[in-house]
């Protein structure tokens, strides 16, 4: 004879065999009920399409006809014009100002008259104008020059460093050392205009045995006396002014 178990085991095991039995008879109660739930389940699964048809068709057409309500209730006729404005026919933005027949005011009044031909402006000294076959043509302004009786010079001996300054008249011929000077012609500028004195002179030179030969004939300037071509080993001579008074007597020590 085998042990007995233990108080516990049998209680579990007691109420394990009840468990057991209770779910055998709730599975035949089950069953009973089973081939009347299938057919409702079947019956409700046929009648769906015909109870929802109704519903789903009305949620479709619900926006449609709110939307056709809201714009049958617009009201489209023209508004009256604001009190104290005149009344009458509203005028087209694109016709033209002053109504039907009246010119524009954009419009050239002269458009359809024949026009004179345009004069050409005048000719301005020292300006450029294009000629006839498409080229530039500057016009040149005429000189302004003021001529001067007199012709002032400046001396170099280049021996004892000695300068001295003397006036000739114009043609006429003085002698500075070894040289002999003639002026020929002084011209300054206007006084409105940027100075700029320039002579033109000749010089000839004496030489030991007494001979007289050309030794420059040219234009001299005033502000550049460098620019001469006077050379000679002893005597050098440019011009510094043109003045339109009488000569005067060279500086004490000069030669003349």
């Amino acid at each position: 004879m085998s042990p007995r178990p233990p108080r516990h085991r049998r209680i579990a095991r007691h109420l394990g065999l009840r468990r057991a039995s209770t779910g055998m008879r709730g599975s035949r109660g089950l069953s009973m009920f089973a081939a009347p739930f299938r057919s409702a389940l079947l019956a409700a699964v046929a009648l769906a399409p015909v109870v929802l048809a109704p519903v789903v068709l009305a949620a479709l057409t619900a926006p449609l006809a709110a939307q056709q309500g809201w714009q049958g209730g617009v009201d489209a006729q023209p508004l009256a014009p604001p009190p104290g404005l005149p009344s009458g026919p509203v005028e087209n933005p694109d016709s033209p100002p002053g109504g039907p027949g009246v010119p524009s005011i954009m419009e050239d009044p002269d458009a359809g008259a024949p026009r004179a031909p345009a004069q050409a402006p005048p000719e301005v000294p020292g300006q450029a104008s294009v000629g006839p076959g498409g080229d530039i043509e500057v016009v040149q302004p005429p000189e302004q020059k003021v001529e001067n009786p007199t012709a002032e010079f400046s001396g170099l001996d280049k021996i004892t460093g000695r300068i001295i300054s003397f006036d000739v008249s114009i043609n006429e011929t003085v002698q500075f050392g070894a040289l002999r000077i003639t002026p020929r012609a002084c011209y300054t500028r206007p006084e409105t205009e940027q100075q700029n004195t320039t002579g033109f002179v000749e010089v000839q030179e004496i030489t030991l045995d007494g001979k007289v030969q050309p030794l420059f004939g040219g234009w001299m300037f005033a502000s550049s006396p460098g620019l001469h071509g006077v050379e000679h080993p002893i005597y050098d001579v440019w011009l510094t002014d043109c003045k339109q008074s009488a000569p005067v007597i060279a500086s004490p020590g000069g030669q003349q």
